[in-house]
C-alpha cells in the first residue's frame, strides 16, 4: 500500500521541486549580478526552504537537533554522513548563517536549475573524482577560501551515498587537506538519518512517510594528529546512525 501511494504522490513532489529549481534559478542570477554575495546566499537559502517544503508532498518532515553554540566569527568543516541529495537542503538552510560551501562532484556543475549556478559562483568547488591532482587542488582552494572569509566547507568523507544508511569507511583525505589549509576551524560532525529511505525504489517512485533527522555534535577543535581528529570525527558521526537496512 506504500508503494501505491508513492507513485501516486511522487509526480505532485516533482512538479513542485522542479518549479522551485525553476524560479529560483533566475532569481539567484539576479540577486548575485545585481546585489552580490549577500543577497545571493539569502536567495539560496529560500531556494532550499522551498525545497524542503516540496518533499511534504511526499510526507516527509525533518528534524533539525542542534543543541551546541557554534560560532559564525571563525570557519568551520561540517562532516557529515551521506544518504541521498536529500540531505543538503536541510544543511544549506539550517546552517545558512554559517554560509556553507560544498565539495561537490563536477558533474553536478551543469545542467541542473538553480544547483548548478550555485555551485558554480557561491564559493563551492566541483571536483573530478577522476583526476586526484584536480580534487585536492580545489579541496585546498575552498579550506583556504573558508579560513580567509570565516565561512564553512562541507564535505561527505564516504565519497558516494550510502543507499542502505549503513555509514561507509571514510576517504579521509580531503577532510585532512581541509583540516590543514583551514587550521582555525572548528570541526562540526553531523550524523543524518533515514534520508536514504526516500531513495528507498530507486529515482521513482520517492519513499514516503520519511522522517529525516540531523543531530550535530559537539565541536571539535581542529588541534593535534590529523589521524586521530579523523578517526574521532568518524567515530562520533557513526555513533548517531541508527536506522538503516
Amino acid at each position: 500500500m506504500q508503494k501505491v501511494l508513492a507513485y501516486i504522490l511522487t509526480p505532485f513532489f516533482y512538479i513542485a521541486f522542479g518549479l522551485c529549481l525553476l524560479i529560483f534559478h533566475p532569481v539567484q542570477w539576479f540577486c548575485h549580478r545585481v546585489f552580490g554575495y549577500s543577497a545571493h546566499g539569502k536567495s539560496v537559502a529560500l531556494l532550499n526552504w522551498c525545497l524542503m517544503r516540496s518533499t511534504h508532498f511526499l510526507g516527509t518532515w525533518y528534524s533539525f537537533n542542534n543543541p551546541h553554540e557554534i560560532p559564525t566569527n571563525r570557519p568551520l568543516i561540517i562532516v557529515l554522513n551521506h544518504q541521498s541529495m536529500y540531505d543538503i537542503p536541510p544543511i544549506i538552510w539550517h546552517m545558512r548563517r554559517h554560509h556553507p560551501k560544498f565539495v561537490s562532484k563536477i558533474e553536478l556543475g551543469k545542467g541542473i536549475p538553480s544547483v548548478s549556478y550555485n555551485l558554480r559562483h557561491g564559493g563551492s568547488v566541483l571536483i573530478d573524482r577522476k583526476d586526484s591532482k584536480q580534487a585536492l587542488t580545489e579541496i585546498a582552494k575552498l579550506g583556504r577560501y573558508i579560513e580567509k572569509h570565516s565561512r564553512s566547507a562541507v564535505i561527505f568523507p564516504e565519497g558516494t551515498r550510502s543507499r542502505t544508511g549503513h555509514p561507509k569507511k571514510f576517504q579521509p583525505t580531503g577532510l585532512k587537506l581541509l583540516m590543514k589549509q583551514a587550521p582555525s576551524a572548528l570541526i562540526v560532525p553531523i550524523s543524518i538519518n533515514n534520508s536514504w529511505k526516500m531513495l528507498r525504489y530507486g529515482k521513482f517512485p520517492n519513499g514516503v512517510g520519511s522522517h529525516i533527522t540531523f543531530d550535530v555534535h559537539e565541536p571539535i577543535e581542529n588541534t593535534g594528529d590529523l589521524d586521530i581528529l579523523v578517526a574521532k570525527t568518524e567515530k562520533t558521526i557513526n555513533s548517531g546512525i541508527h536506522s538503516f537496512a
